[in-house]
């Protein structure tokens, strides 16, 4: 793995900073202080199926119906349960094109970045989009109908707008692993 010595001093910063891991709730306990054992084998049940009853998560996790419909109050009250989806197939929606996109912002500076923000969260077809370190400042990923699509979200919205200097375009051919959920300790 190549390293810059900025990313190193950035990896060496945040281990400092957070010596027992990043997963600090608003409360600035570590996650393992906030959560017990039922409360990691309700979250990891839920991300396998969102649709469970609490007496479906009650048989499969051993604790009483009430007790699970508490917890899960209490998980989606302090934000650990964002929300439920449904899991689409991108294919039967014809969206059969998946790109991972690299963005070079044309000046680096905050309202550049909001703009670039603003812009980002306005298309649907961005499914994800990440701030990075390194050579390019963004990766997005994004689902488009085919390559027509693609080349109208390059050419006519991404790279005229203000704040883009560069774009690069890696078509995905074949998904090797799916999002399938969160690695929790304890479930």
């Amino acid at each position: 793995m190549d390293l810059s010595l900025c990313n190193v001093l950035a990896l060496w910063w945040l281990m400092a900073k957070y010596p027992h891991g990043m997963c600090i709730g608003r409360d600035n306990r570590t996650m393992s202080e906030q959560l017990d054992g039922f409360d990691l084998k309700i979250l990891a049940e839920l991300q396998r199926d969102g649709r469970l009853t609490n007496i479906e998560l009650s048989e499969r996790i051993s604790l009483s119906a009430s007790q699970c419909s508490r917890r899960r109050t209490r998980l989606e009250a302090e934000g650990f349960i964002r929300g439920y989806q449904a899991n689409l197939d991108p294919d039967r929606l014809g969206l059969n094109l998946l790109v991972v996109i690299s963005v070079t912002l044309a000046t680096h500076n905050r309202d550049n970045a909001r703009r670039f923000q603003q812009l980002v969260n306005a298309l649907p077809e961005v499914l994800e989009a990440y701030a990075l370190t390194g050579e390019m400042d963004y990766h997005l990923k994004v689902a488009t109908r085919g390559l027509s699509g693609l080349s109208r979200f390059v050419n006519d919205v991404l790279l005229p707008h203000e704040s883009v200097q560069h774009v690069k375009t890696s078509i995905v051919l074949n998904t090797l692993k799916h999002f399938e959920g969160y690695p929790l300790s304890g479930s």
